[in-house]
């Protein structure tokens, strides 16, 4: 890599790239995105002729095979995340991966294994931006002693529609595009470890209440991606945790999540605001959350800054997008099996 700029190649270009990624790298000083290789040319040249990209490859292989290429940020659907990153890592190009990082957490350890090979290569997984907003002011009250000792969490997350037999088929409703991840489970999973820390045991119950949808051909499909979960689970410091998701909830109040520690409770509604009590007192009180102290989205700056090597990948490297691959895929271990999944897998 020159050492007076960055030469970015984006292999799909889907709405999460156009949306935030294009725009994000487009903010960095020194970065150039030079080359775009979608699901068709006819798609990629869309894209560039946008984005002002000046060239556009008929295939990811012929992007990876650019020499003048420094990084490579994945957009696609994650049944490709591992084929893409072993692969930009082998052609000495940094990762910028997607989230979900994979299929399955088999993959997504061959993934890890791959970047620790080239630890002079940049990986890095898209993070959950839903609790940005709160993510610095939680941690540091719960570091602070807020709360004490935690001792349960509770989260749901629930769609606000009753169940609609047949509808249209999504590609996060086919497990062979999408793999384990159920829902908004592994968005919340993974603010809910930035809070608290990891889960070590897992016990969960799915099911499945719309069976079949149709594809964009009218062809119907039978689904294996349950739309309805209960997990519990037990956390590395002792505490334990509920949690619930479901696109089969009407008239439901939405996302909720409480903290309950040995001294004091956490709230946060569905608009992500904070409320807190402490011991002695009667009732919650909305916690200020001032917003020169929020997370806010960064991802492309803070890739570019790693690779510069000027600050560490903290949302979200390798590691941490493993650990969240292994719990998505115990939460299915566990209701397939009836029985509780520890972790590690």
């Amino acid at each position: 890599m020159a050492s007076d700029g960055i030469r970015v190649g984006l292999i799909g270009a889907g709405k999460n790239t156009r949306d935030r990624h294009i725009p994000g790298f487009q903010k960095v000083d020194g970065l150039e995105i030079t080359a775009v290789a979608n699901r068709s040319r006819e798609s990629g040249r869309v894209v560039a002729d946008q984005f002002n990209i000046p060239t556009v490859y008929d295939n990811w292989q012929d992007l990876l095979e650019d020499p003048g290429i420094d990084a490579v940020c994945i957009g696609t659907w994650p049944y490709m995340h591992r084929t893409l990153t072993l692969a930009a890592l082998e052609a000495g190009k940094h990762v910028l991966c997607e989230a979900r990082m994979a299929t399955t957490a088999l993959e997504a350890q061959e993934m890890l294994d791959a970047s620790r090979q080239r630890p002079d290569l940049t990986a890095q997984i898209v993070p959950s931006p839903l609790t940005f907003k709160i993510d610095n002011l939680l941690q540091e009250k719960i570091n602070e002693g807020y709360i004490g000792d935690i001792i349960g969490v509770s989260v749901q997350s629930l769609g606000n529609n009753f169940m609609d037999q047949g509808g249209p088929m999504h590609w996060r409703n086919d497990r062979d595009l999408s793999g384990f991840n159920i829902l908004s489970m592994g968005i919340w999973y993974e603010a809910m470890i930035r809070w608290v820390g990891r889960a070590t045991k897992v016990t969960a119950m799915t099911k499945i209440n719309v069976s079949s949808r149709q594809d964009e051909d009218g062809s119907v499909n039978s689904i294996s991606i349950p739309d309805h979960v209960d997990i519990l689970a037990e956390l590395a410091n002792g505490a334990q945790a509920n949690m619930r998701f479901s696109a089969v909830t009407g008239l439901s109040p939405g996302s909720d999540v409480w903290i309950y520690g040995s001294e004091g409770t956490l709230r946060i509604d569905g608009g992500l605001n904070v409320y807190g009590g402490r011991r002695g007192e009667d009732k919650l009180s909305e916690i200020p959350n001032p917003q020169d102290k929020q997370a806010y989205w960064r991802v492309e700056e803070e890739f570019c800054n790693a690779i510069r090597g000027t600050e560490k990948i903290t949302r979200t490297p390798f590691d941490v997008g493993l650990h969240y691959m292994e719990f998505t895929e115990a939460v299915t271990r566990s209701a397939q099996s009836g029985q509780a999944v520890a972790l590690p897998l």
